[in-house]
């Protein structure tokens, strides 16, 4: 067993590096599930810090000055030794704070990973499969089964990546060096008084680099203050109960706001001249006003079974333009907040209501993203993968998730292409270029 005297020599030797802002109290440590695999490319350099370094005995301390916080919640001192002497602190979840996917990716690259058609129509299966129990949930919390399903598609692919850092690990670390230690102690705490009450039941637990955890990644205060027990068995699993899951998800977006049988928004067109200063979630205006400004609805007149009618005419909304006003527009309601509350980035809350609006039946955007080189799904990001394994790149298994090997591939064949920028990003360029090689003949085998 490790002490904590011997962590304390571990983590002297790190540096703290800065952490970004949490930016909710659910969702700030997605960036390791199966919706970030994205891996943004290229990696975020992380800026030095002003913090001061920690002491040679910095962590041993932090640790003592926790254990009265940590009684305080019902979790005896003893018990507190034995979910800490073992752990280890681990430097790369402070660089991670400096790297979220959803405010380093290009939005129409993170939307492909997350809204393409494997996580479509595994959704759509699920949507069946769990129809009885989506049922009881929508019955017991008024948030339609679409809707849950995407955020649990999202989140953690379905169940099949829960993230692999030990929770805490990673806390205690983020607890005891960089600048948000308040937030990260508070979470840290909430997963030792999880574990004491037997809602969490392993120690090792895994979860994202910050500490999200189970089907619908939730944190861990969130999991004391949200979570149900929908199967009941008489605890909150959120790890192995896809209905405590499910409904908890659903749990959290009711108090969130969520207001029953209302859209969260939709795709408009906007008319010549419109004023973009008047644009953002926060300003909110009568829906009525936008609809006289010629802000008009793209499906208006289509997908009538796949999304709720259009709200009543004083109904609060606003106006976003996540790409500028060259991409696509979008009208969004209280429903919309709902979701952003979930893991406060524009970015990921597209995400979330674009694929139940897929799973519901709808159709993609009406319009482009502003890029000439847009984003890949996973199916053809595997493409890729393959082309590139065709050419004599070491990447690896051919899995969809484009890691570092991958890049450095990519690049290495753009620059063989003559395609700028040579920047190892996974776009249709690069892909078109070599199916069009392989097309026309064999590859030869790159050089190591």
């Amino acid at each position: 067993m490790v002490t904590i005297q011997a962590v304390a020599v571990v983590l002297s030797l790190l540096l703290a590096a800065p952490a970004a802002t949490a930016r909710s109290d659910h969702g700030s440590a997605r960036s390791e599930s199966a919706s970030t695999r994205t891996e943004p490319a290229p990696m975020q350099s992380v800026e030095p810090t002003d913090s001061p370094q920690p002491q040679p005995a910095a962590f041993a301390r932090c640790l003592a000055e926790l254990q009265p916080r940590a009684a305080a919640r019902g979790v005896p001192a003893q018990a507190y030794a034995g979910y800490t002497q073992p752990v280890l602190p681990d430097p790369s979840v402070l660089e991670l704070l400096n790297a979220q996917p959803e405010f380093t990716t290009p939005i129409w690259d993170y939307l492909a990973g997350l809204v393409d058609e494997d996580r479509i129509e595994d959704g759509q299966r699920l949507l069946q499969e769990h129809r009885e129990l989506l049922q009881r949930v929508e019955q017991a919390y008024g948030v339609d089964p679409a809707t849950v399903v995407a955020v649990w598609g999202v989140e953690s692919d379905y169940g099949r990546i829960f993230g692999k850092r030990p929770l805490l690990v990673s806390l205690a670390t983020l607890s005891c060096a960089g600048r948000r230690q308040d937030f990260f102690r508070g979470e840290f705490i909430a997963t030792l008084a999880l574990l004491q009450a037997g809602d969490i039941r392993d120690p090792g637990l895994t979860g994202s680099w910050a500490g999200a955890f189970g089907h619908t990644q939730f944190m861990p205060t969130t999991y004391a203050r949200v979570a149900v027990d929908f199967d009941g068995d008489g605890r909150r699993d959120l790890v192995d109960s896809i209905p405590d899951a499910l409904a908890s998800t659903a749990n959290y977006l009711k108090r969130a706001g969520w207001r029953t049988g209302e859209a969260w928004g939709f795709e408009v067109t906007l008319p010549p001249g419109f004023d973009v200063g008047s644009v953002g979630r926060t300003n909110r205006r009568p829906l009525s006003d936008w609809l006289s400004r010629g802000v008009k609805r793209v499906d208006a007149a289509a997908n009538t079974n796949t999304k709720p009618a259009m709200p009543p005419a004083d109904t609060r909304a606003a106006v976003l333009l996540p790409a500028g006003k060259a991409g696509p527009a979008f009208l969004v309601f209280r429903n919309y907040d709902a979701i952003y509350a979930y893991n406060a980035a524009e970015s990921y809350a597209l995400a979330i209501a674009l694929l139940s609006d897929r799973l519901r039946g709808a159709s993609g955007l009406a319009a482009a993203w502003p890029t000439d080189d847009p984003g890949l799904g996973r199916r053809e990001r595997r493409e890729l993968q393959t082309l590139l394994l065709a050419r004599g790149h070491a990447i690896g298994e051919v899995d969809g998730l484009i890691g570092t090997n991958t890049r450095r591939a990519i690049q290495a064949e753009q620059q063989r292409l003559g395609l700028q920028p040579a920047d190892g990003r996974a776009g249709r360029r690069i892909l078109q270029a070599l199916r069009a090689e392989a097309t026309a003949s064999p590859a030869p085998a790159a050089t190591p």
